[in-house]
């Protein structure tokens, strides 16, 4: 892939700036009006918006395989609807040790807590992205995110370098790769009952990502920082998640993400111990459309920063991804030209998050 070597202009960490003490963020960090966040007060010490929306679908995994078909049928219906209506879930009873999930949260905690040289050390580049950062996209002068990150690869194995993840804390690198791996395991199983509920072999999605041993999978461990004028900023800007599916785990302590709904941003408020499933583009493109990526964003906290490991399960980037062709007829046209992940994502690591333009900009004329 393509891509600049160094970023346009010097980087400046956002938790360094938190940490300073400033009272009011750099211009660089406030966002046009359109796109700020609209706080309620929800009681007389507290402004930040924590109101979630009750039917923000919650689905219950631990009947997806159930030897019940009628168990399995409802749990296939759930995702079915959460996919089509939606574009994400949170997930529960999702097989994942409730144990790890708390300490891969905890480490990533600790390594953002270090001293800044430490971190520096695994300063990243637009090259590929992977360690520690604080922007996306390479546009000089564009407004940034109220966030930093440590962006790392998974799969397939032979992108994965260890050497390249923190070796402190002393057990990060250990645990990333317990929590990669059933995470993957996670992905997989979901990936399966969506190819099933499009009406496709249930092994559909899967081998379109490149088959189980070369799906790509990466890990981006978002950090964000108090925030001393949260109603000018973001911590992520409104986006789609570019490839095929994400596995987050939120900060249950501290609501942040938002997804926009019949033109509404809705804040999600976190249940314990699940993950927030959301649908990707490539997901989108498969499916015909039949499936929507979900539009969301981040707002940041006055009091509180937050930690969130979003665990990306994508397609082999050299892969054609297109239309499935059983879910293409007369009537419903293909939407979408094919197009390899690897060209697809240099729009996002150029240019940074856009909404929905980027996935509705590929639909094809015809």
């Amino acid at each position: 892939m393509n891509c600049v070597q160094s970023w346009p202009e010097p980087i400046i960490r956002v938790q360094s700036l938190s940490e300073s003490g400033i009272r009011a963020i750099p211009d660089r960090y406030v966002k046009p009006p359109r796109d700020r966040p609209v706080f309620k007060p929800v009681s007389s010490d507290q402004t930040d918006e924590t109101v979630g929306f009750d039917d923000i679908p919650v689905v219950d995994l631990q009947n997806l395989f159930s030897n019940d078909k009628a168990l399995r049928e409802e749990t296939l219906k759930r995702v079915s609807a959460a996919c089509k209506n939606w574009g994400f879930f949170q997930a529960v009873n999702h097989g994942v040790s409730h144990e790890l999930m708390r300490k891969i949260r905890e480490i990533w905690r600790e390594f953002f807590n270090q001293p800044v040289e430490v971190k520096q050390e695994y300063a990243n580049s637009p090259v590929t992205y992977e360690g520690y950062g604080s922007r996306l996209g390479i546009e000089k002068g564009a407004i940034l995110d109220w966030s930093d990150y440590f962006f790392l690869h998974y799969m397939p194995a032979s992108l994965r370098n260890p050497n390249k993840w923190p070796s402190q804390p002393s057990s990060c690198r250990e645990l990333v790769a317990e929590y990669g791996a059933e995470v993957v395991k996670l992905g997989g199983r979901l990936l399966k009952a969506m190819s099933t509920n499009l009406g496709l072999n249930e092994d559909y999605l899967l081998n379109a990502f490149g088959g189980e041993n070369n799906v790509g999978a990466c890990l981006r461990v978002n950090f964000y920082p108090k925030c001393p004028q949260p109603d000018l900023t973001l911590g992520l800007s409104s986006h789609s998640d570019p490839g095929g599916m994400t596995i987050l785990l939120p900060d249950h302590d501290v609501p942040g993400l938002q997804v926009r709904k019949n033109d509404k941003w809705i804040t999600v408020k976190p249940v314990p111990n699940a993950f927030i499933v959301n649908i990707g583009d490539q997901i989108q493109v498969l499916s015909n459309a039949t499936y929507k990526s979900v539009e969301h964003r981040v707002i940041v906290n006055s009091a509180k920063d937050r930690v969130s490991l979003a665990f990306f399960y994508n397609p082999k980037s050299d892969l054609l991804i297109e239309p499935a062709k059983e879910l293409v007829s007369e009537e419903r046209p293909a939407l979408y030209n094919p197009m390899t992940f690897d060209e697809y994502r240099l729009y996002i690591r150029t240019k940074g998050p856009c909404g929905k333009a980027q996935v509705e900009s590929l639909k094809s004329n015809r």
